[in-house]
This record gives C-alpha cells, sequence and structure tokens, in this order.
C-alpha cells in the first residue's frame, strides 16, 4: 500500500476496493429474494393441501401423499440453497471488511481476504447448484394434459 496516501485516500482506495463485492452483494440479495419466492410457494402449496386433506378421497389423498413428499424435498432444498447464499453473502461482507481493516491500519490482509472471498464463491455455488436443482424438482414433477384444457 502506498504510504504517501492522506487519510482521505486511504479510505477512498478502501471503498474503490470494495466496490465489487458490494456488487456481488446486490446480486446474491436478488437470488435471494428468488429462492425465497419459490421456497414461500412450496410451502404454500403444502399447507393448502393441509386444508384441503379432510375433504380429498382416498384416491386424492394418495396423489397428495406424492405431492407433499415432493414438496419437501423441494422445501430442503430450497433451505440449502438460501443458507448457502446468505452464508456466501456473509463472507462477502467480511471481506468487505478485511479491505477497510487492511487499508485503514495497513495489515497484510490479502490472503484472508482472497480465502475468504473464494470461500464466498464456494458457497455461492453450491446454493446456485441447490437452485437449480429445486428449478428441476419443481418442473420435472408437475404433469398435465393440455388437451384437458381445450
Amino acid at each position: 500500500m502506498p504510504t504517501d496516501l492522506t487519510a482521505t485516500g486511504v479510505i477512498s482506495h478502501a471503498i474503490q476496493l470494495a466496490i465489487a463485492p458490494v456488487f456481488l452483494l446486490t446480486g446474491i440479495a436478488s437470488l435471494l429474494g428468488v429462492m425465497a419466492t419459490r421456497l414461500a410457494r412450496v410451502i404454500d402449496r403444502a399447507r393448502h393441501l393441509q386444508v384441503e386433506w379432510t375433504r380429498f378421497t382416498e384416491a386424492e389423498r394418495l396423489a397428495a401423499r406424492s405431492e407433499l413428499a415432493m414438496l419437501e424435498r423441494r422445501r430442503r432444498v430450497c433451505s440449502w440453497s438460501i443458507n448457502c447464499c446468505t452464508a456466501a453473502a456473509l463472507f462477502v461482507c467480511v471481506v468487505i471488511m478485511a479491505l477497510f481493516v487492511e487499508a485503514m491500519l495497513a495489515a497484510e490482509l490479502k490472503t484472508v481476504a482472497a480465502a475468504l472471498f473464494v470461500t464466498a464463491m464456494i458457497l455461492l455455488i453450491i446454493g446456485l447448484a441447490c437452485f437449480l436443482r429445486e428449478v428441476y424438482l419443481a418442473t420435472h414433477t408437475i404433469s398435465f394434459d393440455p388437451t384437458q384444457f381445450q
């Protein structure tokens, strides 16, 4: 780090370093919004089946049990996706903090910041893979006959 920077220069340099991770946080936040909405839809559908349970015939209950089992799988995968992406966002925040601490205290935290960032990316990849799995489960477990809607 250059030693001729004023205090304002140090702060502005730290802010410049933190801008890219902040944009990453914005993207993760958007993803979390989508994931939370999908989780809410899964939970709403399961609750609807619970409410309607007493009105179902035995055949409808059999179909509902199967759907509830799939909804439970989707719920777990959504939860993992949200947990991993939230953890990734937390690690990105710690990266930003490390960049500021490094700039303000002239500490050598580049290796720590890099390790935290790599960890954040691994968590984000796992979260996105879980999200992809949930979308796959949602799209491959629905079945309807388009001809019945004519």
